[in-house]
């Protein structure tokens, strides 16, 4: 059992570290064992003192394994997107471990993390002739596709030899369902015996699971052949009772009977699956065959020095190989190259360095928390306090955001871009290492009813302004064109002296001076996304305009516009703006916490409506008519400077993110005829800092 623990412990960890699933890279190995090249380029993101397990763990696969069924069947997502990203990615990661846990002992897992909209509730569990190194494997492979759903708050994913779910509310008892369908194959057409086998099969299982803890399997011989038989697995969810179970399982056979003739068929129902083939896909009972938890015990004692002895080779094979590994790679992977230029520089910081000055990245030194990593206070040995980002999925995707940041924002420099310090990119995660700005993010200070207070109109107008000229450096005076993307004010730090640093360029994107735009995946905050990047997916400057708009508002009002669903307000902020606007009532608007009452200057007062019109103006519907962030600074900073009146902003129905046309058709790209952000003079120039 102790080898057997130590295999599962390590095959759940492979999943924290590695860009594949840890099925594929064992099977992978398998197969490639036979090459010391191909193993060492297997395994180089492993580090030295797991090899040896992955050695083991190859071996028992091969003895203990049967079938972990892994291919997927179907996976479905939920069509609601998640309510509050900052409480949700860790509640979901939280299931995930705590089922992660429950699975290795018993091959069936349920875990409920948060409460409300933002709850996590998670179900997963083998189906019964799986052993529990088959189960992990495959658990270990839903783990791993599931994710993929985000950011809808669900999903459910059917393999051959488990299943998994996860929802934002109790779906423990549900046994039937919309979802509910039958996947059949399509390849072999069955005679009429092949047929009656199958329904006696699928009849027989359906009436022994209920009793039998769910599970039930069935082989019935077709009459008149030699060797052919219909085979059939039925399973529900332990967490049905009897007959919640036995109803699930007959409207799965229901289903599953109308894939007949075909050779096989599936039933994936919200509280079952089934089953059947003419092909025996089912693993052999527990304790029939060869004692295999006995070879596993004689397997690792006598293959423990020989494992000591290859990895040794592998480890001397794969250093001595490594520059000519690295020549052959030179140009063909552009996150591997970026890899090897941060290591080698003055960017890369040791992860133990990182992990230590963080205190192991002790929950008392979190400072922030967002949609792809959590931020936490360190100090490095010399005393420095430093800011830490760890992103939370190690995958390939995350690792083009990561190296995207890293790329971008250490070719650029200016006072109110927050300065990137390093990086640890070799490490089991992916580290950023940012200056620390102990006022943390605007956010935490003008929607806090209380903290808002220390913020007085001069200090919100000195930050609008420092944030406008860190926008103009990214979109004109840097070396290439750099749109932000996810401009909002939790992305707004304050130093010491509460002045304004652009963070987090995770979503960031540059092109050449030449593009008028560029098509990309939609990606950002919803309630501060542009209305035609939104619709198209085609990316200008005026995108951050408009977020920068929608920022400007906020400042004013000190309420948020991507608010939450039980707001007081149940129009979005622009459109409150542009209706108080119209109205000549914007002073009513003002964030209390301003204490303009408290004013007797009257020019205060037309600041604060000056600010209020230019937000107008940068959200205005049509982007041609947005002004550039150059023009917006001058507009703030040149009080004298008469302002356009703003037309009607985008009417967004927050609920759907759905565009009312009432307005001017703001279809891409627009007319270069008319559209100030092509081929716009400015006269905005800011050094860097």
């Amino acid at each position: 059992m102790l080898a057997l623990s130590m295999v599962f412990e390590f095959i759940l960890a492979l999943e924290k570290y590695l860009p594949v699933s840890p099925f594929s890279l064992v099977r992978s190995l398998v197969r490639r064992v036979g090459s010391l090249e191909e193993m060492a380029r297997t395994i180089r993101w492993v580090t030295a003192q797991d090899l040896w397990l992955v050695a083991i763990s190859v071996v028992l696969l091969e003895l203990a394994v049967a079938d972990p069924r892994t291919h997927n069947v179907k996976m479905t997502c939920s069509d609601v997107h998640e309510h509050n990203t900052t409480l949700f990615v860790p509640n979901f990661v939280s299931v995930m471990e705590n089922i992660s846990n429950q699975m290795r002992t018993s091959g069936f897992g349920v875990a409920v993390i948060g409460s409300g909209p933002d709850a996590n509730y998670g179900l997963s569990q083998c189906y019964g002739d799986l052993s529990l190194l088959d189960c992990v494997l495959c658990y270990a492979e839903a783990r791993s596709l599931l994710p993929q759903c985000y950011p809808f708050n669900g999903g459910r994913i059917y393999l051959d030899g488990c299943f998994m779910r996860a929802e934002n509310y109790s779906f423990f008892g549900e046994y039937t369902g919309p979802q509910d369908a039958a996947v059949c194959g399509n390849l072999t057409q069955k005679n009429a015996a092949f047929q009656d086998s199958a329904r006696q099969a699928v009849a027989n299982a359906v009436a022994r699971a209920p009793n039998n803890k769910g599970y039930a399997r069935a082989e019935v011989v077709v009459p008149g052949t030699a060797n052919e038989s219909a085979y059939v697995l039925a399973d529900c969810w332990r967490t049905l009772n009897d007959t919640s179970c036995g109803a699930c399982l007959e409207n799965a056979s229901t289903s599953i009977l109308g894939c007949l003739p075909w050779s096989e068929g599936r039933a994936l129902n919200t509280g079952c699956f089934m089953r059947y083939s003419d092909t025996n896909f089912l693993n052999s009972p527990p304790g029939k065959g060869s004692n295999k938890g006995t070879i596993i015990v004689i397997t690792v004692s006598v293959v423990s020095a020989l494992v000591v002895l290859a990895v040794g080779i592998t480890i001397a094979y794969f250093f001595w190989k490594h520059k000519y590994i690295q020549k052959k790679r030179k140009g063909s992977n552009e996150a591997e190259k970026f890899v090897k230029v941060l290591h080698d520089s003055s960017l890369n910081f040791k992860y133990s360095t990182l992990e230590k000055g963080t205190g192991s990245f002790d929950s008392a030194n979190k400072l922030g928390q967002g949609g792809f990593g959590t931020v936490y206070k360190g100090v490095l040995p010399d005393g420095r306090e430093i800011a830490v980002k760890r992103l939370f999925f190690n995958n390939r995707h995350r690792a083009a955001d990561f190296y995207n940041e890293v790329n971008i924002i250490s070719s650029v420099e200016h006072k109110n871009l927050v300065r990137l310090l390093g990086c640890s990119c070799s490490g089991p995660e992916s580290l950023l290492v940012y200056e620390f700005l102990p006022n943390k993010s605007l956010d935490r200070f003008i929607f806090d009813p209380n903290r808002g207070k220390a913020l007085n109109w001069e200090k919100r107008a000195e930050i609008m302004v420092g944030t406008a000229e860190g926008l103009v450096y990214l979109h004109e005076n840097s070396k290439i064109k750099i749109i932000h993307r996810d401009i909002k004010a939790s992305n707004i730090l304050l130093d010491s002296k509460l002045r304004a640093k652009i963070a987090d360029f995770g979503l960031a994107r540059s092109f050449q001076e030449d593009k008028s735009h560029i098509s990309t995946a939609i990606a950002g905050t919803l309630g501060y996304m542009a209305p035609e990047y939104l619709a198209h997916g085609q990316l200008t400057e005026k995108a951050d305009v408009y977020s920068y708009g929608v920022l400007l508002l906020e400042t004013v009002t000190g309420r948020q516009n991507n608010r939450s669903k039980n707001s007081e307000y149940s129009d979005s902020l622009i459109t409150i703006a542009w209706n108080h606007f119209q109205a000549n009532r914007v002073e009513e608007l003002f964030d209390p916490n301003l204490m303009l009452h408290n004013h007797h200057d009257s020019n205060i007062k037309n600041e604060v409506l000056r600010v209020i019109q230019i937000g107008l103006l940068c959200t205005q519907e049509a982007p041609s008519l947005r002004p550039t962030m150059c023009k917006v600074w001058q507009m703030l900073t040149k009080k004298d400077e008469e302002l356009p009146p703003p037309t009607n902003p985008p009417f967004i129905d927050e609920r759907t993110m759905e565009l009312n046309d009432t307005g001017e058709n703001s279809s891409f790209p627009p007319n270069p005829k008319t559209s100030d952000s092509i081929a716009t003079i400015s006269n905005c120039s800011f050094q860097p800092r």
